[in-house]
């Protein structure tokens, strides 16, 4: 079942943290250690395999971090990696440590890198995708992206609390870079009047008719959840343009930011990361390379990093409907 020839495998995360990538670390670890290999944590990410941070795992050092959120490993972003003389430097120290094999934990961007350093280097990577934002091919869900939605959910639930005390109409932007994953589920889940994503775009005309339509059956409140990078603007600024319209509605902005990206990874996190992990760690010793592991409909699959970070994932049209219908 081994490949003989991958006996040290170095693990790192890059990009922006997601809930779950600590889970991923020790299952890629864990898994490590049962097949008798040497497993290296590679710390702050491609800066820190530039700058030699490089460091033997044992045991000890993966302990009680499954329901951390974060990163122990921490991360970092590398314009030195951008370069090729960048990525000989790492290159070089992979070799001082002997790291035969790489498991990258992150999103499109840190699989970029995984992709490159295969084709120049030759160093066997996989892929493991840890981000919030739900945006890469080849998976139903990435490591974080169902802890965020919980967090966004969780913190909408309040705010409604106050909108419905003061007939307030309450935007609320969340996360997700240019993917609507996280704001279509934060509707659905939190009954919002109305969800904004940037693969759909809605004229403002048909939102001023959409809150009117809600006075008119006494609704006691009103959120709005717009995704980051829609078309129409942040909530701010689509805010801004219902209140010209408007002017009788009381209105209020709430950022929800980066709250989104930290906390407790929810059980179905960590038993996802778990997964991914065992299986990278399989896949290299299976002699897979270039690829980022990935579960569709509960089956563990391995999809070329070129076609994960640019294939076509969007939101399900079934949900847009959906959360259309609810809204009403």
């Amino acid at each position: 079942m081994e490949n003989k020839a991958i006996t040290k495998i170095g693990v790192l995360t890059s990009g922006g943290d997601a809930p779950g990538m600590n889970a991923a670390i020790r299952a890629v670890v864990r898994a490590g250690f049962y097949y008798n290999l040497e497993m290296y944590g590679i710390y702050r990410g491609y800066e820190g395999m530039i700058q030699n941070e490089i460091k033997k795992l044992e045991s000890k050092n993966i302990a009680h971090i499954l329901e951390r959120g974060g990163t122990f490993l921490k991360s970092a972003r590398s314009a030195e990696f951008r370069t090729e003389e960048g990525r000989q430097k790492a290159y070089d120290n992979l070799k001082k440590h002997g790291i035969d094999a790489l498991v990258v934990i992150g999103g499109d961007g840190s699989l970029t890198g995984a992709h490159l350093f295969f084709k120049e280097f030759g160093i066997p990577a996989i892929g493991i995708p840890g981000t919030i934002d739900n945006d890469l091919a080849g998976t139903d869900h990435t490591i974080g992206f169902d802890t965020a939605c919980n967090t966004a959910i969780e913190a909408i639930d309040k705010i409604r609390d106050t909108a419905t005390s003061h007939d307030r109409l309450f935007f609320v932007e969340v996360m997700g870079r240019d993917a609507g994953f996280i704001a279509i589920n934060a509707g659905i889940g939190s009954a919002a009047a109305a969800t904004l994503i940037p693969e759909k775009k809605m004229p403002i005309e048909r939102l001023v008719e959409r809150l009117k339509a809600r006075t008119k059956a006494m609704k006691t409140s009103n959120i709005v959840i717009v995704a980051e990078g829609g078309k129409s603007g942040g909530a701010a600024e689509i805010a801004e343009k219902i209140k010209k319209q408007l002017p009788y509605y009381d209105i209020k902005v709430t950022i929800l930011g980066h709250l989104q990206r930290g906390g407790a990874p929810s059980s179905y996190d960590r038993v996802l990361a778990s997964k991914l992990g065992v299986s990278a760690v399989e896949g290299l010793l299976h002699g897979k390379h270039d690829v980022m592991a990935g579960i569709i409909n509960n089956k563990i699959v391995f999809t070329p990093i070129s076609k994960a970070i640019l294939g076509d994932k969007e939101v399900d049209e079934d949900d847009f409907r959906i959360a259309k219908i609810l809204s009403t």
